[in-house]
Formats: structure tokens, sequence, C-alpha cells
């Protein structure tokens, strides 16, 4: 039996990095994520019947709730809530591994106090449960925190307040104490009574950590900080992977850990920061102005365009690229912005979609929300291959993005994101930017491009402009 469930661990974690593997490209990330789906399945399978934890009538069963309750939530979580979705997952897993850690340190305070014979409690384990519960912990309360900002039910702005810094400093440093009591109580021969006071006290400082280091970080930052609690639920997977002395769970727990970290990186150099600016800085949800020369938005003025008239430009154009962004996923409109595409298409306009790092709220938001649209992955470009043919296309069609094409970025070192790579939707020929108004996008500042003599605006309901716009330019 043994050996079976070996075998089913190595062929799991071959699943797991086949499916990481296939993640990286959008024609197979679908094939992918089953791939790795059916691998976690395996080792549920076979991490239930190595302990004899549950009879096969009832590991059926929680099977297929669990599966009835993945496909509902697939089926009635809309495309805008996605992201809170992903925190919300990410938060669900560190909560797991802080619970499975303190099952197994209740395991032995239970055979501790009966006189049954256990493995002896060894340095090694108290290190691994702690880091399992103190990195479970943050990563439970910070998603939480992420979810409420990303769903704006917390203020997108920073939240500070004075002592800020030096309470999250103690409480850390509390943490680490709460690990260390065990280790120097018993001078190496830990006791599972003091190891459980001490889990129950990281548990709840590590709760408190999470959220003093997630609130103070603006609301534009949350695509890195999404994919950063996607790593720490990783590492407190491989942590709780180590407790239970389960491989299955160890190496799928590294592969998250590491993938989200990798990610993470990835997204702080599309912003150009780094993640220690993003964990500190707390960028996003300022006061909305113009910063660098001095102009107010007030000051400037903006041109605006009708659908008519929009549908004149896109339909005599040769080169179009579609830039898309939060607005598009709030209004449900990628299904429409699909149908605009196929019929510019049908005229012989060559149609693109560019699409930046951090577009949306999460990490490849705009790419789940083409995908399920079914746009061709060809038509979907990335910053750095699309930045070239801007200065040569007719007309961008900016739907819902805002900072990610403001050239401030380029040239305001007083701006907030200067240095941020941007698509360079300013050097096109014409530019029509799709909005319900002129507010501010998600970092809190004015979008020049807005202001920019070739910039037209058309306001609206992204969902409906683009109906509009369907039928103008099926009569163009």
């Amino acid at each position: 039996m043994s050996t079976l469930i070996t075998l089913a661990y190595l062929f799991a974690a071959s699943l797991f990095i086949l499916g990481i593997k296939r993640l990286a490209s959008p024609a197979t990330a679908r094939a992918g994520n089953q791939m790795a789906a059916i691998g976690m399945l395996i080792a549920v399978v076979a991490t239930l019947l190595q302990g004899r934890i549950l009879s096969p009538g009832t590991l059926l069963l929680g099977l297929a709730l669990g599966s009835a309750l993945g496909l509902l939530l697939a089926f009635k979580v809309k495309m805008t809530s996605m992201p809170e979705m992903v925190a919300a997952l990410n938060g669900l897993g560190g909560g797991a591994s802080v619970l499975v850690a303190a099952a197994e340190v209740a395991r032995y305070v239970e055979a501790e106090r009966g006189g049954a014979a256990m493995e002896p409690l060894t340095a090694t384990l108290v290190v691994t449960v702690m880091m399992s519960v103190l990195i479970g912990a943050v990563t439970f309360s910070g998603s939480l925190v992420a979810v409420g900002k990303l769903g704006e039910w917390i203020s997108g702005n920073p939240v500070r307040f004075v002592g800020m810094r030096a309470l999250t400093v103690l409480v850390a440093l509390g943490v680490l104490a709460a690990g260390a009591w065990p280790l120097l109580e018993s001078a190496g021969a830990p006791q599972a009574e003091t190891l459980a006071w001490a889990t129950l006290a990281a548990s709840a400082l590590g709760l408190v950590l999470g959220v003093l280091l997630v609130v103070p970080i603006g609301g534009a930052d949350m695509p890195v900080v999404v994919a950063l609690l996607n790593s720490y639920s990783g590492l407190a997977a491989a942590a709780t992977g180590f407790v239970l002395a389960n491989q299955a769970l160890i190496i799928s727990g590294a592969l998250v850990g590491a993938s989200g970290i990798i990610l993470s990186r990835i997204m702080c150099e599309a912003m150009n920061r780094s993640l220690w600016n993003v964990l500190a800085g707390g960028f996003g949800g300022g006061a909305a102005g113009m910063a660098g020369d001095g102009r107010a938005a007030g000051a400037l003025s903006h041109r605006e365009t009708t659908a008519d008239d929009a549908a004149v430009l896109l339909g005599y154009a040769q080169k179009v690229v579609i830039v898309p962004g939060y607005g598009l996923a709030v209004a449900q409109a990628q299904h429409t912005v699909r149908e605009l595409a196929d019929v510019l298409q049908a005229k012989g306009v060559g149609v693109k979609f560019a699409i930046h790092p951090v577009a949306g709220r999460m990490p490849g938001h705009m790419n789940v929300l083409l995908a399920e649209a079914n746009v061709p992955y060809d038509q979907l470009h990335e910053m750095e291959d699309i930045n070239a043919d801007f200065e040569s296309t007719d007309v961008v069609l900016v739907i819902g993005a805002n900072d990610v094409v403001n050239p401030a970025a380029r040239h305001d070192p007083a701006s907030p994101i200067y240095g941020m790579p941007i698509l360079n939707v300013d050097h096109a020929r014409n530019i029509i930017v799709l909005k319900r108004s002129m507010r501010p996008g998600y970092a809190g500042i004015e979008n020049e491009l807005f202001y920019a003599p070739r910039t037209a605006m058309l306001f609206g309901d992204a969902k409906k402009s683009l109906e509009s716009l369907v039928v103008e330019v099926k009569q163009v």
C-alpha cells in the first residue's frame, strides 16, 4: 500500500509540474489547469487512503460536495469578482495550513496527556509548525483585507495610523518570541502543551500581522499583493507538508510558493518598482490631481466624441489596437468587444489587443477576461511586443484602462507612477477612450492621455458604447 501511495504522490507531483509549465501559454493554460487539478485530486485521495481518515463512502461524498461547490462558484462568480475570488482562495489555503498544523499539535497534546506512545517532538517539527501557522495566519487575514480592497468594501487608499510601523515590528517580534518559546523552555525537548499555547499565540499575532501588512498598501498595488499572497499560501502549504511528512504537499506548496514569488517580481518590474517599495510605499488611492507641472485637472480641456464619429474612424482604419482595462470587466463587455473586433476584421481592418501586465485587479486579469469571450490567442499581444506598433496604428480604442496608458509615467518625475512601463497609446494617430467619466483610475491620479489633442472621450457604460459602435461600424 505504501508503495502505491508513493507512486500516486510521484504521479501527482509530475502533473503539478507539467500543469504549471502549460500555464505559461494561453493556448495551453486550460489544459494545464486541468492537469494540475487532476494531480491534486490524486494527492488528496492518496492521503486520505494512506491515513484511513475516511471511509470510501464518506470520501466519495466529500469529493462530490466539494466538486459541486467548485462548479457553483465557477458558474456564479462574475468576471469582475474574479480577483476577489482568487484572493479569497489564497486566504482559505493559508487558513487550512493553520488548521492542519494546529490539529497535529493537538494530536501530540492528547498523546502527552494520555501517555500514549508517539514520536517525540523535535526542534525541526516545532519550527515547521510555527512557520506553517505564521505564514498561514498572515495569508488568511491579509487575503481578507485584499478581498475587501478589491471589492471596495475597504477603502483602496493606504490605511495608516500613528505608530503603525512600530506596532507591526512589535507584532512580528511577538511571533518570533512565540516560535522560540517551546524551544527555549525545555532546552531542546519541546513539550506539547507549551507548543499548543505557542501555536495559539502565533496564530493570533499572525492574523494581526497580516492585517497590518496589507492595509497600508494602496489599491493600485493589489495585483502584486494577490500574487504575493498566492506565494504565501504555497509556502504555508509546504511548511505543513513538512509537519505531516507529506511529499505531495511539500512539492505542490513549493511550486506555488516559487511561482508566486516569480509572478510578484514580474508584476513589480511591470510597474518599475521593488517589492519592498510595494509593501512599504502605500501607492494608490491618493487624491486626484495632475502631478508635476502643477496644472489642476480642471484647468485642462478634453474632447468628446460620439459613437457615430468613432465608428467612422474605426471603420476606415487599416490598423486598430484595443487596450482593455478594468472598466471592460466592470461592464461585462468582453463578448461585445470581441464582436466589434470581428466586425472590423470582416471589413479588412487589422485588429490587435494590447495587454499590460498589471491591467485589472489581478495578474492576467485581461487575458482571462478575453479568453472567456473566445478572443483568439494570436490577437493578444504583451506590452513589450506591441509598443513599437502604436506609431503606425490608425486608432487605439482604450476601454476602461487608465494608469497603464498614462504618459506621465514616462516624463513626469513628480508623478507616483513615474518610471512605470506603459503602453505607448499616445503615439497612435487617433485615440478613443471609453469611460463613464473623467474620474481618475485606481492609482488616484489624473491621466494626461485624456487631455491630449489626439484623444477623444466616448462617455457612457462600456458595454452600451461598444454595442453602439458595433451597430454604427456595420453601417460604415
